[in-house]
């Protein structure tokens, strides 16, 4: 377990190995390591080392040197984060390579569960995320509120990590603590691509969150019809949701017409009342939704 140690007290000498660091002036940082007079692992009031510092600016030679003066590849700042979080969030994977040379760990997490793994995930960093991999990180980690690394790079639309994340063996319907799914995510934010991925490695068309919504009604009410177009291909319910509603009311919610068209073509029910019995003809006042339901409708009740 990482115990926190005193902070040795700012100098201005220790300032200017951080300056070093973040600029990536090796010759400055060796003249001011070996004067013995600044160690290599002083930090600052956060416990932000210089380690840190040359890994998130991505100056494999400070990092080197820092290394061999003795720095402290694993240890923590106050909020939990590492070298290796670091490098890896931003992408320099050769640093993150020379880390685990060193023996970085994959194990240690931010105070938000946070890890390697996560933020390179997030941040759409495919080189670093098969460097994690193969070096042990583990494909199955999750925040505090339990999104995993093929979470957050669904929520942000990182199809080449996604697909790395799958290989690796992330499970595909893997929710969030709030029973958010990565596809109902992707649909959200409207990332096509990442949606037709998932939806072929096997993810639940229909799988709700805690509120009733499905991916293709979050993607409805957005209006993200490319979304709605791989959705549509695998058939998913087009009738009454846990939430009382249908796909149908949010596109008529939305006020997207081609949405609208879509779900229609697709069979979409106009007749089909919500849990306050209201056809999607009455959550709308776009006329030109109107002129498409209600022809619809009359011919339906008829």
């Amino acid at each position: 377990m990482f115990t926190r140690t005193q902070h040795p007290k700012e100098t201005p000498l220790a300032n200017a190995v951080f300056w070093a660091a973040r600029k990536g002036n090796l010759a400055l940082l060796q003249l001011l390591l070996n004067s013995g007079r600044v160690d290599a692992d002083c930090r600052d009031n956060y416990g932000t080392t210089a380690l840190m510092v040359a890994s998130y600016s991505g100056h494999y030679d400070c990092v080197k040197e820092l290394i061999m003066q003795g720095a402290d590849i694993n240890y923590q700042r106050e909020t939990g984060s590492t070298a290796l979080f670091f490098a890896s969030q931003q992408g320099h994977h050769d640093v993150v390579k020379l880390l685990f040379e060193f023996g970085a760990s994959t194990e240690f997490r931010t105070k938000d569960g946070g890890t390697a793994l996560t933020v390179a995930a997030q941040y759409g960093r495919s080189k670093v995320v098969d460097v994690l991999l193969k070096n042990g990180a583990n494909v199955h980690d999750r925040l505090n509120d339990g999104a995993t690394p093929l979470f957050l790079a669904a929520q942000e639309g990182h199809v080449t990590v996604i697909r790395q994340l799958l290989s690796s063996g992330a499970k595909v319907n893997q929710a969030r603590e709030d029973a958010t799914a990565p596809l109902w995510m992707a649909a959200q934010m409207g990332h096509s691509e990442v949606v037709k991925v998932l939806l072929l490695r096997g993810a639940d068309r229909d799988a709700d969150r805690q509120d009733g919504s499905t991916a293709l009604f979050k993607a409805a009410l957005k209006g993200h019809n490319g979304v709605i177009e791989e959705l549509l291909k695998f058939s998913p319910s087009l009738g009454l949701l846990k939430n009382g509603s249908s796909a149908l009311h949010a596109a008529a919610m939305s006020g997207n017409l081609q949405t609208v068209l879509l779900l229609l073509d697709a069979s979409a029910d106009p007749t089909l009342p919500n849990e306050n019995n209201q056809l999607p003809v009455d959550l709308t006042k776009s006329e030109r939704i109107l002129k498409v339901l209600r022809p619809r409708f009359v011919n339906g009740d008829s």
